[in-house]
């Protein structure tokens, strides 16, 4: 049996099962503008007190059933910061000394003064909002770091997306997700869930472009026994095997119209329909989309339904296509060639100049998919085989002259290697082949800051 938790919005949990007492206890706390809940008896509080509730608890120690030391025990075991405060009689002073030991925020002798009780109370509520700030603090840094972990680089448009992330993984919004193929889409799915109140539910991923036409109803939806010819026993869907967690349904663009009408509708009214069957299935999940696809042109041609396009398009993350990403490149090759070493028991090979002029050059139409291929092929001793895109040698970047675009390039190497771990200026010129001075003059050229340990040689 599920117990319903305390109301957030409840400042004082009060327990006392002296009913005068209690009652004079709770016109004080009511008096004073505080929002309480009052007991008679202790069975059941702690299952019903949540690990991040705000408040604080006022209970009597001696209680018939559940005592207030037996109170405390189980309010520590679900939180040890949660301030409680025992009320004593005369003789029960020691016990509440003993109490205090064992982590009681502190104890009030009866008879004693409503201003009295007022002031530990407040002073109670005031230490918790500062343990639960930070708390939350701790979590945001947690989070920033699992991130920055997940999603590597320096580059605006890669920290911007983190941001994103960090904003919307809080929310139970649903959420459309727009990249080219390999750019991490379903990388950027896993950290909204793992970083949302559902991580603890169930993360199912699935791509709807891999799906054959025949069994994708089937596989989302689920089916009852009799439902097409070979359905001999129930199947669970998709949907309904990730309730309680999120959904990642990948080349959404690539759904028939006909199964669009029913995710819509899921989307909703939160609920599904086994094929075959008539029982509506409530649901609680998180849909999370991926697209390649421009879904407004797809609609404007009829190839996607505009009313799903605007469901779902109300909080949508774009991920930046690696050749957006130049100072980044360098960065992931290394990680990712440093990762294969690794795991192939091999000692990472030295990135030569020409070949970070290279890495830099490429258009990575695979985007970090095949950037992390490349690595591994690095990390085993094979050549690096990258070409450079079809015309490039001929072709100016648009609105750009032959020195605009070696000036980019230069900035592009210069801010790929700065985003590699240098301990000094000197090391990061001696990895660019560059004089001190030069490197100094080309930071101040390209709007560059360096910042290091000992950067004052």
């Amino acid at each position: 049996m599920t117990i319903a938790p305390i109301d957030s919005n409840i400042q004082v949990l009060l327990i006392d099962d002296d009913p005068h007492l209690r009652q004079a206890l709770s016109q004080t706390l009511d008096l004073a503008g505080l929002r309480l809940l009052s007991l008679g008896d202790a069975s059941g509080v702690a299952e019903r007190i949540e690990r991040d509730w705000p408040g604080v608890v006022v209970s009597d120690i001696r209680m018939q059933g559940i005592d207030g030391l037996q109170l405390l025990e189980q309010l520590r075991a679900r939180d040890s910061e949660l301030p409680v405060l025992l009320i004593t009689g005369h003789g029960d002073v020691p016990l509440a000394v003993q109490a205090m030991r064992a982590g009681a925020y502190d104890f009030l002798e009866k008879p004693f003064a409503s201003d009295a009780l007022l002031d530990s109370v407040r002073r109670a509520l005031d230490l918790r909002r500062l343990v639960l700030e930070n708390r939350s603090l701790r979590m945001a840094l947690s989070d920033r770091q699992q991130l920055s972990g997940r999603l590597l680089g320096q580059s605006p448009s890669i920290v911007r997306l983190r941001e994103q992330i960090g904003a919307l993984a809080a929310t139970r919004a649903d959420v459309l997700i727009l990249g080219e193929t390999g750019a991490g889409k379903e990388v950027v799915a896993r950290a909204l869930h793992d970083l949302s109140s559902r991580r603890s539910g169930p993360f199912v991923a699935i791509n709807a472009g891999a799906l054959a036409e025949s069994v994708v109803e089937s596989e989302l939806f689920g089916h009852e026994p009799g439902a097409f010819t070979g359905a001999q026993k129930r199947r669970i869907g998709k949907f309904e095997f990730a309730n309680g967690g999120t959904l990642f349904l990948d080349e959404i663009e690539s759904m028939s119209l006909d199964v669009q009408v029913k995710l819509l509708r899921l989307l909703q009214e939160r609920v599904v329909e086994r094929l075959g069957g008539n029982q509506q299935i409530a649901l609680d999940i998180r849909v999370v989309a991926a697209t390649k696809e421009d879904l407004r042109q797809a609609a404007d041609q009829g190839r996607f339904r505009a009313d799903l396009y605007y469901r779902l398009n109300v909080a949508s993350l774009r991920i930046p296509a690696l050749r957006e990403r130049g100072e980044d490149t360098l960065l992931l090759f290394q990680h990712f060639a440093d990762a294969a070493s690794q795991r192939h028991s091999l000692t990472p090979p030295p990135l030569q100049p020409t070949q970070r002029a290279l890495l830099l050059r490429h258009d990575w139409p695979g985007n970090v998919r095949e950037l992390q291929n490349a690595a591994e092929r690095f990390a085993l001793g094979l050549e690096l085989e990258l070409e450079a895109p079809p015309g490039e040698e001929q072709a100016l970047p648009a609105g750009g002259n032959l020195s605009e675009q070696v000036e980019h390039f230069e900035r592009s190497l210069i801010a790929a290697e700065m985003a590699l771990p240098h301990s000094s200026l000197r090391s990061l010129a001696e990895a660019l082949g560059l004089p001190r001075k030069t490197l100094h003059d080309k930071l101040r050229k390209h709007g560059l800051s360096f910042a290091a340990g000992d950067d004052h040689e």
